[in-house]
């Protein structure tokens, strides 16, 4: 292919018309289709009944001047609510938007609020609204481990009318990859018994597509690969049917070892390890860009994934994801960029690259100017679509040149490892994408919600969300949190949007480059005398916002969000107890106090701990039973069950099988808090208390060799958890705040 040298702004224009090619036109068979696929939805979201009020056409012509995504409302007041989109996707945002801002609807994670308004709402005057942005994406690659990989149909379902009413329209879909891998290794002559020794358990899935690790928690049942295969399937058959573009994997370079014996000269290079796993599990095997093996596996990979479901011509590949490339020299990372290209076009001549750009960020030391401009350029402008992956926090693209005239999609990332822990960046949320879009010669054709973990602190992601479809950002966030407040409880309650105000100024008001969405509170972490316990907020609008709710207990219990809401603000809170009295406990071993190390440690680990887990235990989406449960279900026999079980608890806990990644992972469940985190902490504090008694120094090495055995047996113990939830929230809630709140009278 000819390439030429070009302008950032004309890159700009290339990246535009990309996307036109993309999105633009589509059949009258198309429209049809996605027209069915939204009124199913309005279906299944409202029920038959309300859902005869809404009236449902996709009409490309409605993007004709854009070419953007369009929708248009009208109607309401006693006659049907009409809604127009350019495209399914676009006609699900226009409900949605309905639903929410005429109706003070909300489709929420944790349970939506639907009560509408009658007769519904009249809209006076059509509204049509535009978006600014070609594209709003969804998903991390490590969101299908830690947050994915045991749901079934039902599940992905709801996710996906999610993703509809939240007008996403590009978002990978990865499941069943293992099984086409499969296919194209015995191809090659690999043995069964290889295979099964290179792919990693369902639960770590994510890191071996990126090349970081293989074989840790495997090897992959048969009726595994079997049920992704029917899974993705129905994935990408819902997600065309509402003009979505599934985002399918290409070879980004890895291989197994064994290629190295059916290849016996075959030019490959070890990279280093990864994660603290030695090279049983990492160092993986990156085939050389020159070997004529590399088009073989990445052509034979892509034509046979193709067959088997099809494509909308976007790939995704992280071939250096974490690992640091064997040179730094830019013709070999031009090189190795080109190689994983040319595999995708030989097969699509129109395949685009989606390119996670977490490595840039992840390890600046490495990527210079010239390494990351090495890359870059290596494909042809237009043709390789870079996720800014941190942008809220760290963006690339300032540093880049808006990536070197590369299009790329300015991404919230939010959350690490799934982990529960009220926490945002909401400022920096609301004014980044505007900022990218108006940076000198900016490439941005997109944003994208990029968490490695969903289901915790939705309004961050309502936010981001909405901030999908305006061009500005929301002018007043106090405003809006409250209005957030109002639509997910169905009603405004002055003492709710009070609490919510605080949040928005404490936990949710994170700023600078050292924010992260990764719990490390003492609570999660295995116990020591250098934890940190500093918080950007201050704890007592936390206690306040507790109060608060619980002062608006009695007007909301009948929501599922509200319950859900409490529970996680009284969780949040605990969290903070803990960190204090961790603080005194500390002090009062450093002061060789044992009375006061004995009634800190005491409280924290025999009370509140107890009190947490038993919260918890009120709420099934709190409970690791229904966690291990969902895992239990995707197997076709005890053993199988057994197995995965024991893939989600390592994921939790140890994370590899010398705690390698230890608690990274982290999560606060009923049964998690009781026989994981407990137990570490009562012997943290039976250590300390002994190391004082007996006038000998505590060693944190002789603790960690003891405390191993403890979360070792937590992940190997085949103890069955409730998945029913037991006791009441609002009681159970207001029980630990009259026991542990600072000022409990206030109540």
């Amino acid at each position: 292919m000819v390439r030429r040298k070009v302008g950032i702004m004309e890159a700009a224009v290339l990246a535009v018309a990309l996307g036109f090619l993309l999105l633009g036109g589509g059949s009258v068979g198309d429209e049809v289709r996605e027209t069915e696929a939204v009124r199913k939805l309005v279906a299944r979201l409202l029920g038959p009944g309300p859902a005869a009020d809404f009236l449902v056409s996709v009409e490309r012509a409605l993007a004709a001047e854009s070419g953007l995504d369009t929708y248009s409302l009208s109607g309401g007041g006693g006659s049907p609510v009409h809604v127009r989109g350019s495209t399914g996707v676009a006609a699900a945002a226009g409900l949605h938007r309905y639903l929410r801002d005429f109706c003070g609807c909300q489709v929420a994670w944790s349970g939506s609020q639907l009560h509408l308004p009658r007769p519904l709402p009249a809209v006076h005057d059509e509204l049509t609204e535009a978006t600014p942005n070609r594209y709003r994406y969804y998903q991390n690659v490590c969101t299908h481990s830690y947050s994915f990989v045991w749901w079934d149909w039902a599940r992905w379902e709801q996710e996906i009318d999610w993703m509809a009413l939240n007008g996403i329209n590009l978002a990978l879909a990865w499941s069943g990859q293992e099984a086409i891998w499969q296919r194209v290794y015995l191809a090659l002559g690999l043995t069964q018994s290889e295979i099964d020794d290179y792919f990693t358990g369902p639960a770590f899935l994510a890191w071996e597509r990126m090349g970081n690790l293989h074989t840790w928690g495997g090897p992959l049942p048969r009726s595994w690969h079997l049920k992704q295969v029917y899974l993705q399937h129905r994935i990408l058959d819902r997600m065309r049917s509402f003009g979505m573009i599934p985002v399918l994997p290409a070879f980004a370079g890895h291989v197994p070892k064994a290629i190295t014996r059916v290849f016996p000269q075959v030019n490959v290079t070890q990279l280093g390890s990864w994660g603290h796993f030695n090279c049983s599990y990492s160092c993986s095997f990156l085939l050389a860009p020159g070997d004529p093996v590399f088009p073989l596996i990445g052509s034979l990979f892509l034509r046979e994934l193709t067959k088997e479901f099809g494509t909308d011509h976007i790939y995704g590949a992280d071939t250096f994801n974490e690992m640091q490339p064997p040179s730094s020299e830019p013709s070999y990372l031009t090189a190795a960029t080109a190689a994983v290209y040319e595999a995708m076009i030989a097969v699509d001549p129109d395949a685009v690259w989606l390119l996670q750009g977490w490595l840039f960020q992840h390890q600046p030391q490495f990527w210079g100017p010239a390494q990351v401009k090495a890359v870059l350029e290596a494909v042809p402008r237009g043709r390789l679509l870079v996720l800014d992956l941190f942008a809220e926090s760290q963006p690339v693209y300032i540093h880049t040149a808006s990536f070197h005239g590369q299009p790329f999609i300015w991404c919230m990332l939010h959350n690490f490892g799934g982990n529960h822990g009220l926490f945002g960046t909401l400022e920096a949320v609301n004014q980044g994408p505007r900022a990218a879009r108006l940076f000198p010669n900016s490439t941005m054709v997109g944003t994208g919600i990029v968490p490695e973990g969903i289901g915790q602190n939705e309004v961050v992601y309502a936010l981001m969300a909405e901030l999908g479809w305006r061009k500005d950002p929301v002018p007043d966030l106090v405003v809006w949190v409250s209005g957030f407040a109002s639509r997910r409880y169905g009603i405004s309650q002055p003492d709710a949007g009070a609490a919510w105000r605080l949040l928005l100024r404490s936990v949710y008001n994170c700023s600078g480059e050292t924010c992260s969405g990764h719990n490390r509170s003492p609570l999660v972490k295995r116990p020591s005398l250098w934890m940190s316990t500093t918080v950007w907020y201050n704890r007592s609008d936390v206690f306040e916002a507790w109060r608060l709710l619980l002062a608006a207990a009695p007007n909301l219990t009948a929501s599922p969000a509200f319950r859900y809401d409490l529970l996680d603000v009284t969780r949040q809170a605990v969290q903070e107890l803990v960190s204090l009295c961790y603080e005194e406990a500390r002090t009062a071993y450093q002061k060789q106090e044992l009375d006061l190390l004995l009634r800190a440690g005491g409280l924290l680990a025999y009370k509140l701990l107890p009190a947490l887990d038993e919260l918890l235990a009120s709420d099934s989406r709190f409970l690791l039973g229904s966690w291990l449960d969902q895992a239990r279900a995707v197997a076709v026999s005890e053993a199988e069950a057994q197995f995965y079980d024991q893939n989600s608890r390592y994921q939790l806990t140890l994370w590899g099988p010398e705690g390698n990644i230890l608690d990274y992972a982290n999560k606060q469940l009923a049964g998690l808090v009781a026989d994981y985190y407990q137990p570490r902490w009562g012997l943290f504090v039976e250590t300390l208390a002994q190391s004082l008694a007996k006038g000998v120094p505590f060693q944190q090495h002789e603790f960690e060799k003891n405390v191993f055995p403890l979360e070792q047996a937590f992940v190997t113990n085949k103890k069955r958890y409730p998945s029913q939830p037991q006791g009441d929230t609002v009681d159970l809630a207001k029980k630990i705040f009259l026991k542990f709140h600072p000022q409990a009278g206030s109540l």
